[in-house]
């Protein structure tokens, strides 16, 4: 089946291209989500009109993204927790607890899945964790996870 991308989607593709999909990803996935829809001639020339209004959107969205980072990238986030011997946390620092701290610290809204983490950081030091602000746009910053007094 063949259906317009209306959303980014990772490993797909980005809005406004035609794609050749399985029926049934279509069917059960990317139409009910809204993230295509049907590749007929009048939404090819719907589409049209609404890929300029995507580019500015999307222009917009990635110079959003990229005043945030300006803002995080000098930010350290200084979370405390209780741990044990050895250094190791008794709980995990998660990206809902950086993402908190961003807002405590530097007043910055951002939804915990733009944080990169491969596992929760589970022992006390300083780390270096990636935010994936947007498709174009990366920040790194700064955790330190200290012993709780």
């Amino acid at each position: 089946m063949e259906v317009i991308l209306k959303k980014r989607i990772d490993g797909l593709g980005v809005p406004g291209d035609v794609l050749r999909v399985a029926d049934g990803y279509a069917r059960n996935y990317l139409l009910p989500m809204d993230l295509a829809v049907h590749a007929t001639e009048r939404n090819r020339r719907f589409l049209e009109h609404q890929k300029r209004v995507i580019d500015q959107q999307e222009s917009k969205d990635r110079d959003q993204a990229r005043e945030i980072a300006a803002q995080i990238v000098d930010v350290t986030c200084h979370l405390t927790r209780r741990a044990g011997e050895n250094d190791r946390l008794f709980g995990s620092v998660t990206p809902a607890d950086i993402v908190e701290s961003l807002r405590a610290t530097a007043n910055v809204e951002l939804d915990r899945r733009v944080i990169e983490l491969s596992e929760p950081i589970r022992e006390l030091g300083a780390f270096t964790v990636t935010a994936k602000l947007h498709a174009d746009v990366t920040a790194e910053l700064r955790v330190v996870v200290e012993r709780e007094a």
